[in-house]
């Protein structure tokens, strides 16, 4: 998976390669998008409360400034980390259209699933793939 570096909301700087051994979830999305606010509304019950410390999330907004995501990000109630991607530097390593996208990168770096939308049928793909990379791991 090519490598980038975001700031999150809380300041801090992420590199993707820093995954501290644990595959990544990585989401683009943006506020304006309805199925992406239906993946993040699940991200929270649906993946971080399963599956805990043993997979790391990375939603990044792509394309925003970071006053609206920010106030989005506190409308919604969401308490897990968002990165903001203003320029598309990140998004455009992976993409170069269409949100909500999201990949699964195990813990060596390599691409085990991409999507793009988001609705039940992804919701399980991205589960399956995300079970299938935490297995290997072990």
């Amino acid at each position: 998976a090519p490598d980038f570096t975001v700031q999150m909301l809380d300041g801090r700087r992420v590199a993707l390669a820093e995954n501290d051994g644990k595959p990544t979830l990585l989401i683009f999305w943006a506020t304006w998008c309805p199925p992406c606010r239906e993946e993040l509304a699940h991200l929270q019950e649906g993946i971080i409360d399963v599956y805990g410390d043993k997979l790391r999330v990375l939603p990044i907004s792509r394309g925003e400034k970071r006053e609206v995501v920010e106030e989005f990000v506190n409308t919604m109630g969401f308490t897990f980390a968002v990165g903001i991607d203003s320029d598309q530097v990140a998004y455009n390593k992976y993409a170069s259209n269409y949100i909500p996208r999201c990949f699964v990168i195990d813990a060596k770096g390599g691409v085990v699933y991409a999507g793009v939308g988001y609705d039940e049928t992804v919701a399980g793909e991205v589960k399956a793939a995300i079970e299938k990379t935490l297995e290997a791991a072990e």
